[in-house]
């Protein structure tokens, strides 16, 4: 072998994935023979500041010329989600009406209101409990509306005092025209 070229198991300890004690016994003398060619080496770091600060100009300048052209198509792209996600706001021209649900339930230990108005969702609206009776008090934009009374977080009841339909899986919902 050459004076600068090693065997493959002498790179190795060399990149310290092996001990000297782990080489065969005819590469140890090559071994020691690295480990003291390396500890010859001085070790200072080199530092080139202003190759660092001229490439970071560099990438600066172009990320400022890139970035108009970036900035724009997604501000619209924002304003365009936004405009499509927003919740449909009811026509200028219809009224509001303030309505009161009411059941009778005194076994129930918490009961809500669930319908087309809070999409269908059963922990919008709580009701308020006043002895046996549940009420809320909610405005709603004129139009036809269903609903149903949700006791105790499973069981959904319709209003009792309410024409009802078939909510097509088998159920009925309370139907409310203002």
């Amino acid at each position: 072998m050459s004076e600068h070229e090693f065997h493959p198991l002498v790179k190795q300890l060399l990149d310290g994935d092996i001990t000297l004690a782990d080489l065969p016994a005819e590469l140890r003398a090559e071994g020691e023979e690295a480990l003291q060619l390396l500890a010859r080496v001085e070790r200072t770091s080199v530092s080139m500041p202003a190759v660092t600060w001229r490439v970071m100009a560099a990438l600066e300048r172009r990320r400022r010329r890139f970035m108009p052209w970036l900035l724009a198509p997604a501000l619209a792209a924002a304003a365009a989600l936004i405009l499509w996600l927003r919740p449909a706001s009811p026509p200028p021209s219809a009224s509001l009406v303030t309505v009161r649900f009411v059941l009778v339930a005194p076994e129930a230990r918490q009961v809500s209101l669930a319908g087309t108005f809070n999409q269908w969702n059963p922990q919008a609206t709580p009701l308020i409990r006043a002895g046996n009776v549940w009420t809320a008090t909610l405005t709603l934009p004129a139009g036809q509306h269903q609903y149903a009374f949700v006791v105790d977080g499973a069981r959904w009841v319709p209003d009792p005092g309410a024409p009802a339909v078939d909510d097509g899986f088998g159920r009925r919902n309370s139907v409310l025209t203002l």
